[in-house]
């Protein structure tokens, strides 16, 4: 099974990554790696923080030659924003927070810890640290790529805009998507979401909203229904919540499907000259926790960041009166960029369940194996 770890402070020296369990003799592709964390960067309404970040990925084993070799893969992304914190790190001059923020991890992580200063929960708990997952997710993609399996994300909601997403090809969909600022395929809406994005700005405020990640290609049969914790549409859910700020996760339209008889829910089949098929893909691709042979569709929701420029009420815990938040610096919407990292999860999950499918400890193990359980066509 495929497992990794990640460690480091938001103002920190750098993020660090583990990876096991990737098989030997894939060609990694960091080129493609520090893209994914370039379009993390990337989006309209990010803060200060990253036009000061140049987020690149370095190597520190697991890799030789560009290849995988069945050993842990380290990873390190260096925090540029250290050069402006390290003398008050070394000296311990960090300020102190002692006014936790509603809806951050600072409270309830000084309780659980038993610490007087919310900044040691602050540092880790940041979002600073999805750019080593969207790091440890690039992997992932390339491992998937053979097996012609392949991830995208898009943006269908920011705040009160909601988009009219086309029915084109997810390829063609994602390739609009990449051209805007806000990663959405909807032009009009598009121009919304980034004026609602300007008001909230000048109103001291954040927004949230709903991106979907998509993965094509996937086989017939990853996941399965004996057991809870192996049900693949539960695995992603929790991979997908996992990420910070998203309080909610669906396969397919599934709030849509529980207000719908079952007639019109559920995916019908139809014979064709390529064998079995849909009719629909309502169930998103998964039907008892193995994947169907659909795409893939994972919708997940992201609430506004509670970090914002209007003070919130608190209580201050060195005093005990009541205190205002104050400000920290900060996004005002971060939907864009969390779709980056929902495509690391996504494809993360994906590929651990390949694995299990396939098992090998090389890819080309891995290649033999698929091509036993799903022999190409002859052309």
């Amino acid at each position: 099974m495929l497992r990794f770890l990640t460690a480091g402070e938001s103002h920190g020296p750098c993020l660090t990554a583990i990876v096991e369990g990737l098989p030997a003799g894939f060609t990694v592709d960091l080129d493609a790696v520090n893209r994914d964390l370039r379009r993390r960067q990337g989006g309209y309404g990010r803060g200060g923080r990253m036009e000061i970040e140049q987020d690149r990925i370095e190597v520190l084993g697991g890799i030789l030659y560009g290849r995988t070799t069945g050993a842990p893969v380290a990873l390190r992304i260096e925090n540029k924003d250290w050069a402006n914190w390290r003398d008050r790190w070394a000296s311990g001059d960090l300020p102190e927070i002692t006014v936790p923020r509603p809806g951050h991890a600072d409270y309830a992580g000084m309780v659980k810890y038993g610490l007087e200063d919310a900044r040691l929960i602050a540092e880790r708990a940041s979002a600073r640290e999805t750019a080593a997952r969207v790091a440890v997710g690039a992997l992932t993609k390339q491992l998937l790529r053979p097996f012609d399996i392949t991830v995208g994300s898009y943006v269908t909601e920011i705040g009160d805009v909601t988009a009219k997403v086309p029915q084109i090809p997810p390829e063609q969909l994602w390739s609009r998507v990449e051209a805007s600022d806000v990663r959405c395929p909807d032009q009009d809406a598009a121009a919304r979401m980034t004026k609602r994005i300007d008001e909230a700005r000048r109103a001291g405020d954040s927004l949230g909203g709903v991106f979907v990640v998509t993965a094509i290609g996937v086989p017939i049969g990853l996941g399965s229904h004996t057991h809870w914790d192996r049900r693949l549409d539960a695995r992603l859910i929790w991979a997908v919540t996992s990420i910070p700020a998203i309080k909610g996760a669906e396969v397919g339209p599934a709030f849509e499907n529980a207000r719908k008889p079952g007639t019109e829910v559920h995916d019908e089949f139809a014979m064709t000259d390529r064998g079995v098929s849909r009719t629909s893909n309502r169930a998103g691709g998964l039907e008892g926790g193995m994947t169907n042979g659909m795409p893939v569709i994972v919708r997940a929701a992201m609430k506004p960041i509670p970090t914002t420029v209007t003070p919130l009420r608190s209580v201050d815990l060195e005093t005990g009166e009541p205190a205002e938040t104050e400000y920290q610096r900060s996004d005002v919407c971060a939907v864009p960029a969390a779709s980056i990292v929902g495509e690391a999860m996504v494809a993360w999950v994906l590929a651990d369940a390949l694995l299990d499918k396939l098992g090998g400890d090389s890819l080309e193990e891995m290649k033999a194996h698929a091509k036993e359980l799903w022999p190409r066509p002859s052309s």
